[in-house]
């Protein structure tokens, strides 16, 4: 197989593959084969008809182009590993030549035109420097997080007065466009200030008593017709306030394993570090993306983006919204950038991930779009998703090792260690060499048991050995008894 490869633009190739006939001998084979189980030729059994009689009956082209179609997907995918390609997308394929038709040439003869990951020139790591935010915990962040576990065990009380923010109601909602009611829900809970419904809400509701209306304007959020502007009555059925309990050792108590509040201020004082700490990796995580981003000037593979747009505006039936497509252009532009980039990124560390990450990641992914773990690990398996798990694994794992070669400082010039967060070269190798053994450890207990199943067939073949020489000298004993009865 010859394969050449031409640049059409920065992020685009066409590939030409010629193939000689001899290589699709096998597919040829069993392209002739199943042809022959198809179709019913006088004089000949299913499945018998020689190649010679397909060929003056079938036409030698339905053969050829089976066989080719066949060969195809995996001739592709080896021309693009020979020519080093890193493709991104479906490609365009086109035949250009097809073998043993009589025509100008033997050989298969195709071109694929394909999006490919352009050439991305990333920074030394060792020469960047990140500066995160210093690590404080002040009496403020304690008591913050005091009063986050106070809320946990807040009662809820109704109250005779003016809606304030931070209160709960209990409300009805109605939408209009043009004095046609679009949508409606009564008896819904919502607390004031939290700003997780509709844009106007909150300052619609401050300053209502029960019973009281009042209307704005407000784009929908979902539905039908999500996105366009309505007018909303909003009806404040019943208020509510939290009564949050009151600081004491009986709350200590209640609230956490101690005994007394100086105890639990002290354990919230180390559980605010943590935190602080665990914000100051993803900072540090952050950054460095947005350093390597700003770093790495390449062009975007605008096919593909297209290609990612028209199929999620036709998942959501809005091929014709093109503000929305806007949308999904732009994210999907900047995924897309942010991908390439920490392939690249993964691949200049060297990055190795093992079954256990992979099985991790999947598990947290389950947790949060709240689907059963075993589901969703049999549908990746099913629908061939395992290997973008397994890419994203290693993306996120590229920004971790990569962390480990960059300086990391806080705003007051200290060096910062985050090797909690982000592991150790040495972690890594004792996980391969662990997963190295085991893999050995399975093939000797592969190869183990194909050996006693050999023993156990030899044996069970000389105990059956043994039976028949006894079976034929029973029979022998049989016929002289039986010859002595005769006499």
């Amino acid at each position: 197989m010859k394969s050449a490869v031409e640049n059409i633009d920065q992020t685009r190739v066409k590939l030409t593959v010629e193939v000689p006939l001899s290589d699709l001998q096998p597919n040829m084979d069993r392209a002739y084969k199943a042809v022959a189980e198809q179709v019913n030729i006088p004089g000949f059994r299913k499945g018998k008809v020689p190649p010679r009689i397909i060929d003056q009956r079938v036409g030698k082209a339905v053969v050829v182009e089976q066989a080719v179609n066949e060969a195809l997907p995996e001739l592709y995918r080896e021309a693009v590993v020979g020519e080093n390609l890193k493709p991104i997308g479906q490609p365009s394929v086109e035949i250009t030549g097809l073998p043993g038709l009589g025509g100008d040439s033997d050989d298969l003869v195709f071109t694929a035109e394909v999006e490919v990951r352009p050439e991305i020139t990333l920074p030394e790591l060792s020469e960047i420097t990140i500066t995160v935010d210093e690590v404080t915990v002040t009496d403020e962040d304690v008591e913050a997080e005091l009063n986050k576990l106070r809320e946990r065990y807040a009662t809820l009380v109704g109250v005779d007065r003016p809606v304030q923010d931070g209160d709960y109601v209990t409300l009805d909602l109605t939408a209009t466009i043009d004095g046609e009611e679009v949508d409606s829900v009564s008896g819904v809970s919502y607390q004031v200030g939290s700003g997780n419904m509709l844009e106007g809400l909150d300052e619609a509701l401050t300053g209502l008593s029960a019973e009281e209306s009042a209307t704005f304007t407000s784009a929908l959020v979902g539905g039908e017709r999500a996105g366009e502007e309505a007018e909303i009555t909003v009806t404040a059925n019943v208020i509510k306030e939290q009564e949050l309990p009151e600081i004491d050792d009986d709350f200590a108590q209640m609230a956490s394993e101690h005994d007394t509040v100086a105890e639990l201020r002290e354990s919230l004082r180390t559980q605010a570090l943590e935190n602080k700490r665990n914000q100051q990796a993803i900072q540090a995580r952050d950054k460095l993306i947005e350093h390597l981003q700003e770093a790495a000037d390449f062009p975007t593979p605008t096919g593909a983006v297209e290609e990612e747009v028209t199929r999620h505006l036709a998942a959501e039936g809005r091929e014709d919204d093109e503000e929305h497509g806007e949308e999904v252009r732009v994210e999907t532009t900047e995924v897309l950038r942010r991908q390439l980039l920490l392939d690249v990124l993964s691949e200049q560390v060297e990055v190795q991930i093992g079954q256990q990450e992979v099985l991790e990641f999947m598990l947290n992914t389950a947790r949060q779009y709240q689907m059963d773990p075993n589901e969703l690990i049999q549908n990746a398996a099913e629908n061939g998703q395992m290997p973008a798990f397994i890419s994203e694994v290693t993306r996120n794992k590229s920004v971790a090792v990569a962390l480990r070669q960059v300086k990391v400082v806080d705003t007051a010039g200290a060096e910062v260690d985050l090797s909690e967060f982000i592991g150790s070269d040495e972690e890594d190798a004792q996980m391969a060499a662990a997963a190295q053994a085991q893999a050995e450890g399975l093939q000797e207990d592969a190869q183990g048991q194909a050996a006693t199943e050999l023993v156990d067939v030899d044996v069970e073949a000389e105990g059956a050995e043994d039976a028949g020489d006894e079976d034929e000298s029973g029979s022998a004993d049989g016929d002289a008894d039986a010859e002595g009865d005769d006499k």
